[in-house]
């Protein structure tokens, strides 16, 4: 087997309930795209990924799972996120709007709050967002 310990992370969601949905969405290659605001990247100190560059998705339990290799990354405003991307996100939505409010509940939730630092982190048209497509390369569970 090979050894992916020395690719980064790729976390989806936050461990529980969401993350594993996303994951199983990922390995059933039905989610072939994520969103992140860019705040979240600068928060981190993260440089934004590059296309070509290779992932370990893990599951809630710390565990690798798949790896992914990027496809695709740009910055738009939230208002300018387009509906392939909504759908490519696997996560049942039909509409932009959709998408939209399950992502706005996400970004607006007290663990996320918590997690940018800020207890009013919020979104709005104008926040940029990260969206980056991606292939799966390779299943490990």
């Amino acid at each position: 087997m090979t050894d992916y310990s020395s690719l980064p992370i790729s976390e989806f969601a936050f461990p529980g309930p969401l993350r594993d949905q996303l994951v199983a969405a990922i390995l059933d290659g039905s989610k072939t795209s994520t969103t992140a605001t860019l705040l979240e990247y600068e928060r981190e100190g993260e440089d934004l990924p590059l296309a070509g560059a290779r992932e370990l998705v893990i599951d809630s339990g710390d565990k690798g799972v798949a790896v992914i290799e990027v496809t695709e990354v740009r910055t738009v405003r939230l208002a300018d996120v387009d509906l392939q991307h909504a759908v490519d996100e696997g996560e049942g939505h039909a509409t932009v709007a959709q998408w939209r409010f399950g992502h706005e509940e996400f970004w607006h939730s007290a663990e996320m709050r918590e997690a940018m630092g800020d207890p009013n982190f919020g979104v709005d048209d104008d926040t940029l967002v990260v969206l980056q497509r991606f292939r799966l390369v390779e299943r490990l569970a």
